[in-house]
């Protein structure tokens, strides 16, 4: 494997701003537009990296920052070596700075205070005070060694209005510059291997916000873009507005990232179609979980995709008794390893009985559609004349 990162455009799409772009990690290469299955705290929910490898994920989402510090703790990745070793993966893996989490933990007062130096927050465990800043998050994902690691930042309220906007657009630029120079200072992971940074572009749903952010980030000379803030992934329409606003001033050749975007297949093929490459979201396993399968056809229509749900919302609760009897699979043309197997009568069965079998086997049926909407779109992309 090559010791560098890159990203170049390979096609755009002749009418949209979807794009096809591929990216070469010390962990391997990604062609996007890519899903990437979230394993926050060193694993996917229910889903090992054979069932990812087999399902075709090239990217994931792995080991987040503030979970991280809290347990394992940074000393016992850095005797194994790094987040790949300790999970067991060996493809392209990005991490992110906990800034989100920590925004969450914020709301809870006590739990965690963030200050213009950064978020100091109490161990869960041991109640022993952990200080996140800029300088201590990227050192931190050093020792993940994530192929693509993230600025620190805050993340953006919608409430609060523009002064709370304002607050944490200029608090994520501040920490964006510290973000760089400690990178730069140590531009590989604590194993030798080549990271790329990105920063995120925050301004709430105020556009001057979001288009000084972005113009500001443009500056830092990163390696690629993230969208962040509340609104983004939580409210599909105003997401969609907010790509349209900063889409303009984005360089070609940047990957484009939007953060938590993926409750279901068809945000997916809204922010592509926006000119989006990669997202994250734990939506697809936590779905599962609760009963929630993905469930619908991805058709072309003008040159585009969607992906017709048939009336059921995306998805069928396979809690409901008239999935007793039903010997279909989940979804008639899947060709995930559940759906060639495994009947809905059957996982509904594992469902109400509360059998372990039922996670792992649900789990394997959302991320596998997540992934095929995106080979959907990329085949089509390239397709395009």
């Amino acid at each position: 494997m090559k010791n560098t990162y890159t990203a170049a455009l390979i096609k755009q799409h002749p009418r949209l701003p979807a794009r096809v772009m591929r990216m070469q990690t010390p962990h391997g290469e990604v062609t996007t537009p890519a899903f990437m299955p979230v394993g926050t705290r060193a694993m996917m929910n229910y889903v090992t990296p054979a069932d990812l490898h087999q399902g075709g994920n090239d990217i994931i989402l792995g080991g987040n920052t503030y979970h991280m510090l809290c347990t394992p703790g940074m000393e016992t990745l850095q005797k194994v070596g790094g987040m790949h070793q300790f999970m067991g993966w060996d493809k392209a893996m990005l991490t992110d700075s906990g800034g989100f989490q920590v925004f969450s933990l914020s709301k809870k007062g006590s739990v965690c205070i963030i200050d213009e130096d950064g978020a100091h927050f109490k161990h869960p465990l041991t109640g022993k005070i952990l200080d996140l800043n800029a300088h201590t998050s990227i050192q931190a994902q050093k020792i993940i060694g994530a192929d693509i690691i993230m600025a620190f930042d805050q993340c953006t309220p919608e409430t609060g209005g523009r002064e709370a906007a304002l607050d944490a657009l200029d608090r994520t630029h501040r920490w964006l510059i510290t973000s760089k120079e400690e990178h730069d200072r140590h531009p590989q992971s604590a194993y030798g291997f080549k990271q790329a940074l990105f920063g995120i572009i925050q301004g709430g749903s105020f556009r001057d916000l979001r288009e000084q952010s972005t113009e500001f980030i443009l500056k830092q000379a990163l390696d690629g873009i993230a969208i962040g803030g509340e609104v983004i992934g939580f409210d599909m329409l105003k997401t969609a507005e907010i790509i349209d606003w900063v889409r303009p001033l984005l360089p070609d050749n940047k990957i484009r990232y939007t953060m938590g975007v993926g409750l279901d297949p068809q945000n997916l093929i809204d922010v592509v179609e926006k000119g989006i490459d990669i997202f994250d979201c734990v939506a697809p396993t936590r779905n599962a979980r609760h009963g929630s399968l993905y469930f619908g056809e991805i058709k072309e229509e003008h040159g585009w995709l969607r992906f017709d749900n048939q009336g059921e919302n995306c998805r069928i609760l396979i809690k409901k008794s008239q999935y007793a009897q039903d010997e279909t699979p989940i979804m008639p043309n899947c060709d995930c390893y559940t759906c060639l197997h495994f009947s809905r009568a059957y996982l509904h069965y594992l469902f109400k009985e509360g059998l372990i079998a039922y996670f792992h086997l649900a789990s394997i049926h959302n991320i596998h559609v997540m992934e095929n909407v995106c080979r959907h779109m990329q085949k089509i992309i390239l397709a395009e004349q």
